[in-house]
């Protein structure tokens, strides 16, 4: 499984959903989507 996964990534196909990902990751509003998803699923988990 992990195989196909790197293979995947090293195809041009995985290459550009890697580079759309990190994208993405540098937009600060998908920043601050991410820290309140996760401090929702924290308050959940330390009931």
């Amino acid at each position: 499984m992990v195989d196909r996964i790197k293979d995947y990534l090293r195809s041009p196909k995985g290459n550009e959903r890697m580079e759309r990902a990190k994208t993405m990751a540098r937009d600060p509003q998908n920043q601050r989507k991410l820290r309140d998803f996760v401090d929702r699923w924290r308050a959940r988990r330390s009931h």
